[in-house]
C-alpha cells in the first residue's frame, strides 16, 4: 500500500520559519519561569503583551506555510475536518476532561503531515473558538499548543503500523493531554496564584527565586488545580484513539491517496 503525500510540502525556509516562531511561543509560554519582572513590578504585565505578540506570531507561521498557494484539495480537507472539530469541542463541551478534539487532530496530524497537523491545530481551535464564545485572552495559546500537538502527531515515526501505530497514538493522546494543560496552566499561573515576592504563598509565582522552587509550585499548582481535567481528557483521549482510530485513519488515509496532494489535476480526453 502506497503511504499518500503530505497535504501542505514544509519546506527549508518553511521549517526555519517554524522553530524560530516555536522557540519564541515557548518562551511566551514559560516566562514565569525564565524572566524576572522588573523591580516595583508585582503584577503579571507580561502575559498580556504575548497576547498580543502570539497571534502576529501565528500569523508569520501561517503566511510561511501558506507561501507558494496551498493545494485547493489540501484547504478543502482542512476546511471539513476544522468544521468537524467544530462540532466535536461543541458535543463534549470539555466537561470533566471530555474533551473529542483532541482525537481527531492527532489522527488528522498522523495522515496529513506535520504542516497540515499544525494549520489543522491552528484552525479548529480558532473556528471553534467563534462557534462557542470561547474567544479570550488565552485562544493565541489554545492555538499554539493545538498547532504543535498537530505538528508532533505529523512527526511521528512513519514506518510504525498497525497495532503498534494505534499505541504509538494512544500513547501520544496521553501526553497530549498533560502537554496541553501544563502549558496552558503555566502563562496564566501567575494570573491565577499571584506574585509573591516574599515567597509565603505556597502556590504563588516568587521573581528570582530559583527555577527549582518555583518549578516546585508550579508542580503542586497544577495538581490542586487541573490534574483531574487533564487525566479526564488523557482517558478520553486514548480510549478515543483506540476504538475509532483504525476506522478513522483508514478513511483519512482513503480520502490522501484520492486527493494526491501536490500533483496537478488532469483530465483524460
Amino acid at each position: 500500500m502506497s503511504t499518500p503525500r503530505t497535504a501542505i510540502a514544509l519546506r527549508p525556509r518553511s521549517a526555519a520559519v517554524l522553530v524560530v516562531a516555536s522557540v519564541a511561543g515557548l518562551a511566551m509560554f514559560g516566562w514565569p519561569l525564565l524572566f524576572e519582572p522588573a523591580s516595583g513590578q508585582q503584577d503579571a504585565q507580561a502575559p498580556i503583551y504575548f497576547v498580543l505578540l502570539l497571534p502576529l506570531l501565528l500569523l508569520v507561521v501561517l503566511a510561511e506555510l501558506s507561501e507558494g498557494g496551498m493545494d485547493a484539495k489540501a484547504l478543502a480537507m482542512l476546511g471539513v475536518l476544522s468544521a468537524i472539530q467544530c462540532g466535536l469541542r461543541a458535543l463534549s463541551a470539555g466537561t470533566a476532561g471530555l474533551d473529542l478534539v483532541f482525537f481527531l487532530l492527532i489522527l488528522g496530524g498522523r495522515v496529513f503531515g506535520a504542516g497540515f497537523g499544525f494549520l489543522l491545530g491552528c484552525t479548529s481551535l480558532f473556528a471553534s473558538a467563534l462557534l462557542t464564545a470561547g474567544v479570550g485572552p488565552w485562544l493565541p495559546f489554545q492555538m499554539m499548543c493545538a498547532a504543535w500537538l498537530g505538528l508532533g502527531a505529523g512527526l511521528l515515526p512513519k514506518r510504525v503500523t498497525g497495532k503498534k501505530e494505534i499505541a504509538m497514538l494512544a500513547a501520544y493522546g496521553v501526553f497530549a493531554a498533560y502537554f496541553y494543560g501544563a502549558l496552558l496552566n503555566l502563562w496564566f499561573w501567575p494570573f491565577l496564584a499571584g506574585i509573591d515576592p516574599s515567597g509565603d504563598q505556597g502556590l504563588a509565582f516568587v521573581p528570582g527565586a530559583s527555577l527549582a522552587e518555583n518549578l516546585q509550585r508550579f508542580f503542586w499548582f497544577i495538581l490542586l488545580t487541573s490534574l483531574g481535567w487533564d487525566t479526564g481528557r488523557a482517558i478520553t483521549n486514548a480510549v478515543a484513539i483506540i476504538v475509532l482510530g483504525p476506522a478513522v485513519l483508514l478513511t483519512l488515509r482513503r480520502a490522501a491517496r484520492k486527493a494526491s496532494f501536490g500533483r496537478a489535476a488532469t483530465f483524460g480526453v
